[in-house]
């Protein structure tokens, strides 16, 4: 049973709308055996998005009761399944590859797992990529941007914090991976922030590290600071998560670099570079940029538009302040999804994927 098991959920993870492409060498095999017993892959199976009681499950899957809700407790601590009390009774909810089962593997990563997923992660960040709308959008550094009305909430990384009442901060996976392997940077790990409108979310979760709304302002001053660019959902509502990524490590940002990806980060600003103030320090394209959009000109260094993601990174630290960010017109703006339900929808029939008994 084990191999054909390990089959049928890497099946079941690609039928859900991010995906989990199957590979010529069976890597992504080689990673879900990792992860998971084959018990834990066949139990899976059984899951759905919407977060289930282990009562729920076993009546629907036709499952044992006794231990269920043990072993569903057992899978959310290894970062598994999701696990969330709802109204004070536990519920378990089946995770995509990423954003999910990937990143919650970061207590037990070590070299074999860093191994397969760097193998692996050329042929996922293709698919991630191929097909819209994308799972994340870049929110610029919000001091940088145009003062007109036409800002969008979701576009605001301020307004995910606004909207908390439960902060944690936890270790990069993408960053702590590419170390292992020794290669990546010296920026921040402790850079993945984790949101909740639930008060007391994370305090007894295990992961990551609480901290207050003021010091989640704080960090992100830090992060900008530090030259990593703020990664959220790509919907504009119920965004929980801001990743704070830099070019070498991110998947996603290291999918732009080394695949030549363009306009895929649903970002509403482009950088633009004044020639005439410029100094040609070289600061934004040497220090700032993480996707490589800015080269030097004969007199000035120039913002290669289509390569920009309009994370504003380059404006604040220009000495001669000659960059800024423009609003691109409406026609060339995705309006992101309104809901993570609404994106599954639409990712999965642009996908051609039937996950609806997996809702």
């Amino acid at each position: 049973m084990s191999e054909d098991v390990y089959h049928r959920l890497a099946k079941v993870l690609d039928t859900l709308p991010n995906g989990f492409p199957t590979t010529e060498s069976g890597v992504e095999i080689k990673l879900l055996r990792k992860v998971f017993t084959p018990e834990e892959a066949d139990l899976f199976c059984d899951l759905r998005l919407t977060p289930e009681t282990a009562e729920q499950i076993a009546a629907r899957a036709g499952r044992p009761l006794e231990g269920l809700e043990e072993r569903l407790k057992n899978m959310s601590a290894r970062g598994e399944v999701r696990g969330m009390p709802v109204q004070g009774k536990l519920h378990f909810a089946m995770l995509p590859w990423i954003l999910g089962i990937y990143e919650y593997q970061l207590g037990r990563l070590d070299r074999e797992f860093a191994l397969l997923n760097d193998e692996y992660h050329p042929v996922f960040i293709r698919q991630f990529f191929e097909t819209k709308p994308q799972l994340m959008q870049v929110l610029p550094v919000e001091r940088d941007l145009p003062n007109t009305a036409e800002i969008m909430p979701y576009e605001r990384v301020s307004n995910i914090i606004d909207k908390g009442k439960s902060f944690s901060v936890g270790e990069c996976i993408c960053r702590k991976e590419q170390r292992i392997l020794g290669k990546g940077c010296d920026k921040p790990l402790e850079a993945c922030m984790a949101v909740s409108p639930v008060a007391g979310t994370f305090e007894a979760s295990g992961r990551g590290r609480v901290v207050s709304q003021e010091e989640a302002y704080e960090l992100l001053k830090s992060f900008e600071e530090a030259g990593l660019v703020h990664q959220a959902s790509n919907t504009r509502t119920g965004q929980f998560y801001i990743c704070n990524c830099c070019g070498c490590c991110c998947g996603v940002l290291d999918g732009y670099n080394k695949l030549g990806i363009t306009d895929s980060s649903n970002s509403a600003y482009y950088a633009e570079i004044d020639p005439d103030l410029c100094t040609a320090c070289g600061t934004c394209a040497d220090e700032r940029c993480q996707v490589r959009a800015i080269e030097e000109g004969d007199a000035a260094y120039r913002v290669i538009q289509e390569r920009c993601i309009g994370c504003g990174l380059c404006v604040s630290t220009c000495p001669g302040e000659a960059i800024r960010l423009v609003r691109k017109p409406d026609d060339k703006i995705a309006t992101p999804p309104e809901t993570q339900a609404e994106w599954n929808e639409l990712r999965g029939r642009i996908r051609g994927v039937d996950f609806s008994q997996y809702k």
